[in-house]
């Protein structure tokens, strides 16, 4: 054994705490200091303000890549409390700003879109500045922060109209390896937020360029069924889809579906709007129940006989679009990076509400539920 290693003792053990842990490990909390990263603290701050549109506090939140390379999330609700104007309704701004995982929602479901729930404290550590704007009770209050220190309390710099937050960073160059965000992959994520939660209202604009500039709007008051309606080549006209809350698994389930005239399969599921690209319990009883209702249908309909196999899953998914999302109080993931769902009662919950509701469109629908079966049944069983 060397010296060097003999030396090794608790005198030589560092804890790092707070936001120095963030800014010394920073992807531990956002996962990577390249690209994903970056995006990750647009997704962190914003967050937050969509949390409030589910809530009934705000009604729309606005994204902007700025000409100076950083970021600006307002949104038009209440204005989060600020310690210097006296509110102590919630955790005040310079608090959320300082803890991490400090002010995310413990009794409703919220996004949970954050990589490890870091909230804003994260982002304020991992910027070179960021510069956060309250309007509140008829007043307009201003904090700024270098490297996650208040460069001075928070200021109120005089009246405002209305109400709501805006927090405004640009990430510090030290840190990441890049300070260029990609507007397609952002548009892309809250694209995919609005339409599983059709109260959102975002608006994404890339003002970078003067010369080319870039704006778009997300909302989808059809939630999944609008996501899953954009389908080429439908089979059926009618998007299959309903939303049903469970006691069993605390949560919701939300489905829609649709076969095209396609060889492929397109299933999207997620849980509290993550995407489980690993899929779990919620894709797994979707398929329970889809190949329930199918498989019973086509007996009903003497379209397989009783000696007959079911239709394997390569036939019941062969051009299948669907999106199966759940909400619950207390999702419980796999795996670091949380890509699979494990709660158990959710299988058994989704299978039920595919079965039931899938069966109720068959039957009331024949002569679309005959087109549908004969696009399963000239797929190869495999």
């Amino acid at each position: 054994m060397s010296e060097e290693s003999a030396a090794y003792d608790a005198s030589t053990i560092v804890v790092l705490e707070g936001l120095e842990a963030v800014r010394k490990r920073p992807g531990m909390y956002i996962g990577s200091v390249g690209e994903r990263g970056l995006h990750q603290l647009v997704f962190e701050v914003a967050e937050r303000a969509l949390d409030d549109i589910l809530a009934g506090t705000a009604s729309r939140v606005g994204i902007t890549l700025t000409a100076d390379g950083g970021v600006r999330v307002a949104d038009d609700g209440m204005g989060l409390p600020v310690e210097q104007a006296g509110h102590n309704d919630r955790p005040s701004l310079e608090t959320r700003l300082a803890v991490l995982g400090c002010g995310r929602p413990v009794d409703r479901r919220s996004l949970f879109g954050g990589y490890c729930g870091v909230g804003l404290a994260a982002v304020n550590a991992l910027s070179s500045r960021l510069t956060a704007e309250v309007r509140r009770d008829g007043a307009r209050w201003v904090l700024e922060y270098e490297r996650g220190v208040a460069v001075a309390p928070a200021a109120r710099t005089g009246p405002a109209g209305g109400s709501g937050t805006a927090i405004t960073f640009r990430p510090d160059a030290e840190i990441f390896e890049t300070s260029a965000f990609s507007f397609d992959p952002l548009a892309e994520r809250f694209r995919e937020l609005a339409f599983l939660n059709r109260d959102l209202d975002i608006a994404l604009t890339d003002d970078r360029d003067p010369a080319v500039p870039r704006a778009v709007r997300f909302r989808f008051p059809g939630g999944p069924r609008d996501h899953v309606a954009e389908q080429r080549n439908p089979l059926h006209p009618d998007v299959i889809g309903f939303e049903r809350e469970y006691s069993r698994m605390e949560g919701t389930v939300e489905v829609a579906l649709l076969w095209c005239d396609s060889p492929e399969e397109r299933v999207a599921s997620y849980a509290n709007s993550r995407p489980t690209t690993g899929g779990g319990t919620h894709e797994l009883g979707f398929r329970d129940g889809l190949a329930a209702a199918i498989n019973t249908y086509a007996r009903e309909q003497r379209l397989i006989t009783p000696s007959d196999p079911d239709f394997s899953p390569a036939q019941l998914g062969a051009g299948l679009t669907a999106v199966v999302s759940v909400k619950l109080d207390r999702p419980e993931f796999e795996g670091a990076t949380r890509g699979r769902l494990g709660n158990g009662p959710v299988r058994a919950c989704v299978a039920d509400a595919v079965h039931e509701h899938l069966t109720a469109w068959l039957r009331a629908n024949p002569a679309q539920a005959s087109v549908v079966l004969a696009r399963i049944s000239m797929t190869t069983h495999r």
